[in-house]
């Protein structure tokens, strides 16, 4: 290969990577109209993939300057996007994680880059799509793209059409896995209903998970009382089990009720739902009462659990 040959090729490199930038919005002040920039919202998304990280495993996955990232992680903490906590296996290191609000604004991001990824292949012939698809995991193989170390799922605030999905998905499994009837989904209805007409911001959440842009789970944090706060509507997806997001979603909810100033968390279950119980007793919740049941066409035990905060 001569020297004309290697100019002409990184002339070609550069006028592709000066092409797509401008394809994906990179030259914008703020990715997908948002108010962040290429860097900042790239951190953003890995801390969503990263149920918690440190700043040095951030710089390592990025390849980001020390010092160019603790200006980015100081901006989110300021901006109330990111939360730390001292690691209990390292001093030196503080563990970060997104807020309720930082989820949130990721949430935004990862939305728009969905639907514009989409738009932009809905333009082109199956074949075409595929095409472009193979052509980019060629790029990465020669290049020696790594797999990206993420969690196999991210936790978002609820949106238009979560209430929908949180109801048909309780009334289809649990009709599936323990034969309860229609009643059941007409109180998760229900209960749905209320927690929408009566949102209340700062005292009551619900996070939904997704994995591979699918919704696989759900929880809500309802007030009860100025100082006790009530789980409810745990579930997720069979496909999604093992992966640890009932725990997760239960612990976002230990987290929340803390920080709002709750002094209680209770729950109400069933004996048969030995899956969520499990979860609740790891997470140190008591079972308070007892009391046997017929509802959703079974005979049944319902459970009272609390959680001291």
């Amino acid at each position: 290969m001569n020297v004309s040959d290697l100019d002409q090729r990184i002339e070609t490199v550069r006028r592709f990577n000066r092409f797509y930038t401008k394809q994906i919005g990179v030259l914008q002040e703020g990715l997908l109209k948002s108010p962040f920039p290429l860097t900042e919202a790239r951190v953003l998304y890995e801390l969503a993939h990263h149920e918690q990280t440190t700043a040095t495993e951030l710089g390592n996955e990025l390849g980001l300057d020390a010092g160019y990232l603790s200006r980015i992680v100081s901006s989110f903490e300021k901006n109330g996007l990111l939360e730390k906590h001292p690691s209990p296996s390292d001093g030196r290191q503080n563990l970060l994680r997104l807020t309720e609000a930082g989820q949130t604004e990721f949430a935004k991001i990862n939305v728009r880059s969905r639907h514009e990824i989409g738009n932009m292949l809905g333009e082109l012939a199956e074949t075409e799509q595929k095409r472009l698809v193979e052509a980019m995991q060629t790029v990465e193989a020669i290049l020696g793209a790594q797999p990206e170390r993420r969690a196999p799922y991210l936790l978002r605030p609820h949106q238009p059409g979560d209430m929908g999905w949180v109801v048909h998905r309780h009334g289809v499994l649990y009709a599936e896995e323990y034969g309860w009837d229609e009643t059941f989904e007409a109180l998760v209805a229900e209960i749905v209903a209320k927690f929408i007409q009566h949102f209340d911001s700062k005292s009551e959440r619900c996070w939904m998970a997704e994995a591979n842009g699918a919704v696989v789970g759900s929880v809500f944090l309802v007030k009860q009382s100025a100082e006790v706060a009530k789980l409810r509507l745990l579930l997720v997806e069979p496909s999604a089990r093992g992966l640890g997001i009932g725990a997760r979603l239960v612990d976002e909810c230990i987290r929340f009720a803390r920080r709002t100033g709750y002094q209680k968390i209770t729950l109400w279950t069933n004996s048969i739902l030995t899956a969520a119980r499990n979860i609740y007793v790891k997470a140190g919740y008591q079972l308070v009462h007892t009391e046997p049941h017929h509802s959703f066409g079974h005979d049944l035990v319902g459970e009272t659990w609390e959680l001291d905060l």
